[in-house]
């Protein structure tokens, strides 16, 4: 006897106020944006619909439930799936906000105090010279104490731990010249470096802002996973059904699953016969018949009628979370990558300490002047000061990023380039990567098409949408008693007699009156750039492997078509993950290209990973870059640029090297005050933001 659940032990409150948000993957121009907001905004119940291209999501408040939502979306040709809010309400990027505002904090405040400067320096009165350095005293102490606080902040926590960063000499470039500066004041000395002071503030500031910006954008692809989850679900209770949170189910709950509603936990079929959509999990490119006793899992989708299931595993241990939990475990020790900037950074610090205190004990032996060999160690400080060093990496691929974006691709990660210049091996996914999928339709006449694009338009079976997508542009029939049957297809009255589309011997099938049965041969077809990204692969020596979850045949036929040697059939997200591991183990550092759910864990395990702007959210986000058109000949290029970005990054060390090699001397010998220092140090910053920008011009 079936156990049912007790649905006074439930919530069955609905959220308020009922607000959604959905992924909706297809969206990929403004066109998408205002068809999707259009179509939702014109749904009974719907008060707003506001979409974010940059995400590929939709935020709609409705009176109604989601489903509706999703069914209209459908009819317009975009997938939809629910996104849970709380997980994706996490996801703010207050460190972002609060940079941007210490740089317009350290921008207005050292205009105000340069505005001063150039008073003194034209020769104000003592009297007026020691007021303005007061004024600027009172503008630039306040500002520098909040536009700081980042290197102050991570200096201090670098000390107590007994080590030091890069942002150890920078917060004692800043306080010490902040400090002569008030004791300039304090004394009416001729001059102060508060200008230089907050200048040398702003060029790391921007430094830092430009470096989040990219890390920003690689948003967790765990957290992505987690939201994917079906948010509510059907219970069977001995009353009917209610809809509770699916956080609160149990193990052997009864639930129901309609058309087109994706699976919230792994369960076995209790009652039902129906196709599954297992693309999301596995990669399969056909659906799987699920009957009683089949086993499914949270994130696959039922397609043509409604499953009765029991719940065998719930919470933290479906397949959804799991995956999820190796896809942060892969996030973390790929986020162990060591930058190039900050593996610099190792030699830089302690150098710098070094020449400032050299330079400090050199003069005040020589002089016995302690306040003149405070001031030769303060400018050595700031003309040391790694504002080129900080903007090196991030100039560069800022300037990478663009171009980039301008051909297709769009960057999220900001060691990205640095790793897509070591990649020395690839690995593809096979299906909705190197594929799309299609229907070899060629042979059928007008009267067949006719008739078969009539009994498509009728269900949103995938093979259905992908008959109605090949015949798109003929007439469809006139069609009446249009029948679906799960796991079989589509009936219908044509001419009083009866038309059919759906499952037969040697796949699908298309029967018309007093004419044999034809069939519509499934096909994959390469997408555009296949050939191209694997002849760049080629010319490079860098071994390319074939993934997938499908059937052997159709990946032996793309691997014969493109010539490639190591491919693997019916592999699970977890053999996918254990092949990366092992290459990793082996000293390879593998670029990963992939689209669905069950790649989610191997683009995070990868070293580098790109996917194509049609993948699942989760795709996205555990990628590092993602290609928004459909040519994958960008993925070669993207390799490419990355090894001219890096040769950029080197070059720009070189110019920091070589600025220092300058003026470190000059700073030692005295020849440099302070506000000298930040000019050189401004100076040699833009020449590397210039070098920089060669690369966004290159062709």
């Amino acid at each position: 006897m079936t156990a049912f659940a007790d649905p006074h032990q439930r919530t069955t409150g609905a959220p308020d106020p009922r607000t959604f948000i959905l992924s909706v993957p297809g969206m990929r121009c403004a066109g998408c944006m205002g068809t999707v907001e259009r179509t939702l905004s014109a749904l009974p119940g719907v008060a707003a619909a506001r979409v974010n291209l940059g995400d590929k999501q939709v935020r709609v408040t409705t009176l109604t439930d989601a489903a509706p939502l999703i069914a209209a979306l459908a009819d317009e040709g975009f997938d939809a799936r629910e996104m849970d809010q709380d997980v994706l309400a996490s996801d703010k990027d207050t460190e972002g906000r609060a940079l941007l505002t210490r740089i317009g904090v350290a921008a207005f405040a050292m205009m105000n105090v340069m505005i001063l400067s150039v008073a003194v320096w034209s020769g104000a009165e003592e009297a007026t010279r020691a007021l303005f350095h007061w004024l600027s005293a009172a503008i630039a102490l306040p500002a520098l104490a909040y536009s700081g606080r980042p290197f102050f902040a991570s200096a201090l926590t670098a000390l107590r731990a007994m080590r030091v960063n890069m942002d150890v000499p920078i917060s004692l470039a800043i306080l010490l010249a902040a400090g002569m500066s008030v004791h300039e004041a304090w004394v009416h000395g001729p001059d102060a470096w508060f200008d230089a002071a907050l200048s040398l503030t702003l060029f790391l500031l921007i430094g830092r802002y430009l470096d989040h910006r990219t890390r920003r954008a690689a948003r967790s692809a765990a957290a992505a996973l987690t939201a994917l989850e079906v948010p509510r679900a059907t219970l069977v209770t001995e009353t009917g059904t209610v809809v509770v949170p699916t956080a609160t189910l149990a193990i052997g709950d009864i639930i129901r699953v309609l058309p087109g509603a994706r699976v919230p936990v792994d369960a076995e079929v209790v009652e039902g016969r129906a196709d599954l959509d297992r693309s999301l999990i596995t990669g399969e490119s056909l659906p799987l018949s699920a009957t009683p006793g089949t086993a499914v899992a949270a994130g696959e989708t039922v397609l043509t009628a409604p499953l009765t299931l029991r719940a065998t595993a719930v919470g933290e241990d479906t397949s959804l979370r799991r995956m999820a939990r190796a896809v942060s475990v892969a996030e973390g020790a790929r986020n162990r990558h060591v930058a190039l900037a900050d593996r610099a950074a190792r030699i830089y610090a302690p150098l710098v300490h070094g020449l400032a205190a050299a330079g400090f004990l050199g003069w005040f032996i020589a002089t016995g002047d302690a306040h003149k060999a405070l001031l030769v160690a303060v400018a050595t400080l700031i003309i040391t000061c790694p504002c080129a060093l900080g903007l090196a990496v991030p100039a560069v691929s800022v300037a990478a990023s663009s171009r980039l974006f301008r051909g297709g691709m769009l960057l999220k990660s900001s060691t990205a380039l640095e790793r897509l210049a070591e990649v020395d091996a690839i690995v593809l996914d096979k299906t909705g990567t190197l594929t799309t999928g299609s229907l070899h339709l060629d042979h059928l006449d007008d009267e067949a098409a006719s008739v078969a694009l009539a009994l498509a338009q009728s269900s949103d079976h995938p093979v259905a949408r992908a008959v109605a997508l090949a015949l798109d542009g003929t007439q469809p029939a006139t069609l009446t008693d249009v029948c679906e049957i799960a796991g079989d297809g589509i009936t219908a009255i044509w001419n009083d007699r009866t038309v059919r589309l759906g499952r037969g011997p040697t796949g699908t099938e298309l029967g018309l009156p007093d004419r044999p049965a034809m069939t519509l041969t499934p096909e994959e077809t390469l997408r555009p750039g296949a050939r191209a990204l694997i002849d760049h692969a080629r010319a490079a020596h860098l071994p390319v492997t074939l993934l997938s979850g499908d059937r052997a045949g159709p990946v032996r036929r793309i691997a014969a078509d493109l010539g490639i040697d190591d491919w693997r059939a019916e592999t699970t997200p977890q053999d996918k993950m254990d092949l990366l591991a092992d290459r990793a183990r082996a000293g390879q550092r593998v670029l990963m290209v992939g689209d669905g759910l069950n790649d989610a864990g191997a683009l995070a395990a990868a070293h580098v990973s790109i996917s194509p702007a049609s993948a699942l959210d989760a795709a996205r986000a555990a990628s590092d870059a993602v290609l928004l058109g459909g040519d994958l000949a960008m993925v070669g290029v993207a390799l490419s640029v990355a090894r001219q970005a890096r040769r950029r990054m080197l070059e720009n060390f070189g110019l920091a090297a070589t600025y220092n090699a300058i003026s470190v001397p000059l700073a030692l010998a005295g020849f440099a005050t302070p506000l000298m220092a930040a000019i050189a140090m401004s100076t040699s910053s833009i020449l590397v933001v210039l070098n920089a920008l060669r690369l966004r011009a290159a062709r």
